[in-house]
């Protein structure tokens, strides 16, 4: 992205394995920032080489951030390698639908757990050395369902509305030590999941897109590489949607 460069930036960036958190490394990788790779499963070393490739530094470091303990370690593990920390992407997620009348708790629980309280855990660990340098960026990957809703994702969109709340409680408390929280909400973007989808079902997710189309991972990857650079520097406690115009405020 012309204008912007991230040298010297450190940025941890969860659920990177793969989709918009992978989209999201590279970008940043591309702009001079070192990438730390958190992963719960999916192997990454494949996609350490590629940061690698782009003149920067990485790491890979296997954490589940809806554990307390692991999340910790996961930022602890970034600094010890790198000596700091700028950037910090919340975009691990997961999703378990299902109508209400059968959602099952453990279902409901697990979405929150990662979705909503992974996000809590990295920035309780990472806020600290923010605040002490006067300097951060924090972005939260939420999505369009957690302003308008979905039927079948009650659990889903409550955590992805939470983070919108989380990005603005945020805002206002760190605001005065120079860091920004922002939240990014993506709509309809091509990936593994709406591959699934019918071509009948596509279609009428389109029709509500004023665009026509669907988006790609690189298009939440340019909002966000925005987001957390100095040209965004006097921008917090902001909801940016990449959906095409599916929801407009």
């Amino acid at each position: 992205m012309s204008g912007i460069s991230l040298q010297g930036k450190t940025a941890v960036i969860t659920g990177a394995s793969r989709g918009i958190g992978k989209a999201i490394a590279l970008s940043l990788a591309e702009l001079g920032a070192n990438i730390v790779v958190n992963y719960r499963s999916t192997p990454v070393d494949e996609l350490v080489k590629e940061i690698e490739a782009k003149g920067v530094k990485a790491i890979a470091v296997k954490a589940d951030v809806s554990k307390f303990d692991e999340a910790e370690e996961l930022i602890k593990e970034a600094v010890r390698v790198f000596g700091t920390l700028d950037i910090l992407i919340n975009n691990a997620g997961i999703t378990k639908d299902g109508l209400v009348i059968r959602m099952k708790e453990e279902d409901f629980d697990k979405v929150i757990e990662v979705n909503l309280k992974g996000a809590f855990n990295t920035i309780r660990h990472a806020s600290g050395i923010m605040l002490k340098k006067r300097s951060g960026r924090i972005i939260n990957i939420t999505s369009v369902v957690g302003i308008t809703g979905n039927a079948g994702q009650l659990n889903y969109s409550s955590a992805k509305a939470g983070l919108i709340g989380m990005t603005k409680s945020l805002a206002r408390e760190l605001g005065s030590r120079g860091v920004t929280v922002n939240a990014v909400a993506p709509g309809f973007i091509q990936s593994d999941m709406t591959d699934k989808l019918s071509d009948k079902q596509k279609e009428a997710i389109m029709s509500g897109i004023p665009l026509k189309k669907a988006g790609n991972t690189e298009d939440v990857a340019n909002a966000v590489a925005f987001l957390v650079s100095d040209m965004a520097s006097y921008i917090t406690g902001q909801v940016v949607n990449v959906d095409g115009g599916m929801v407009m405020q």
